[in-house]
């Protein structure tokens, strides 16, 4: 330890002649020289103390602003429309599986089901039915009129408000408009369900009900309903009821003028031709009409 520290004196001129001389005597010259000479390079840096606290103060006040990166509000929001439709398209591909079709006035509409069952719609009916189930149930779900060929296969229903209507494979008409209700078989056995009781129709039957009563209906022997071939047909029907398939082919409003609109009507109208229709309805009545724009006036026949 003593050594160490008069070499350490001796770096800095601190001993003696005696001293040094003792120093080199019990160290090696060569290795007290070379101490010497590599602790020279070793200098500590010079710090300027003023200069460093005044930069020290200046970084620590100037205070960087933030990147301010402005949002593209038209272009955020055409993303989340793109997001929108592809959610909105994928509830639709993979979950909803309800099909709904719709006619309007003076229009027919031919509809293949899953099972290659065909449906004609009439005008202003409406039918949907669940895709997704349709394999293990064939339900339907009408509002209007419309002609079935059915497929044979699993148990096959129709739903009215008024009535229910079930098939294995067959033909068949369902028609249901306000306080009226029919089914006429045209192929196979029709099953029809009303007010809880239940009647088999085979080919050529009809079944009718007309302000909440069934009615007797005599056989036919068509092979298609009427309004397939462009023209309504009837049998002891109320006027009100065939005025009102009349304007859902021309889609015209019709009043009536001292008339009896429960009066019944047997016969037909065509559906391409306004004044013939309306002649095909007034003149077995004795009526007479007057058309304005899309209005019609039904009226005792004057002569």
């Amino acid at each position: 330890m003593k050594n160490e520290k008069n070499i350490l004196n001796w770096f800095d001129n601190e001993l003696t002649e005696q001293e040094v001389k003792d120093l080199k005597q019990s160290e090696t010259t060569d290795t007290l020289e070379k101490i010497a000479f590599y602790s020279k390079q070793m200098q500590a840096p010079q710090i300027d103390a003023q200069k460093a606290l005044e930069s020290f103060k200046e970084r620590t006040l100037t205070k960087k602003e933030p990147k301010v990166i402005p949002l593209n509000f038209r272009g955020f929001m055409k993303i989340a429309a793109i997001f929108l439709v592809m959610l909105t398209s994928s509830y639709f591909l993979f979950f909803n599986n309800d099909m709904a079709f719709e006619t309007q006035v003076a229009q027919n509409e031919t509809l293949t089901l899953p099972d290659n069952s065909e449906v004609i719609l009439n005008a202003s009916s409406k039918l949907n039915y669940n895709k997704k189930t349709w394999k293990d149930k064939r339900n339907l779900q009408l509002e209007g009129e419309a002609f079935f060929k059915v497929s044979k296969g699993e148990k096959f229903t129709v739903s009215t408000t008024a009535g229910t209507v079930q098939v294995l494979g067959t033909q068949f008409n369902v028609k249901e408009r306000d306080n009226y209700f029919e089914v006429q078989c045209y192929e196979g056995l029709v099953s029809v369900t009303f007010n809880n009781e239940t009647v088999k129709l085979p080919k050529g039957k009809t079944f009718r009900v007309v302000n909440g009563a069934v009615e007797a209906v005599a056989d036919f022997n068509a092979e298609t309903p009427s309004w397939l071939q462009d023209e309504t047909g009837f049998d002891k029907i109320p006027l009100s009821q065939v005025i009102a398939e009349f304007e859902r082919q021309y889609d015209l409003k019709v009043t009536f003028k001292a008339v009896d609109a429960s009066q019944l009507f047997t016969g037909t109208f065509t559906h391409k031709d306004k004044n013939i229709a309306l002649q095909s309805i007034t003149i077995p009545l004795k009526l007479s009409y007057r058309i304005e724009g899309n209005q019609v006036t039904l009226y005792k026949y004057e002569k």
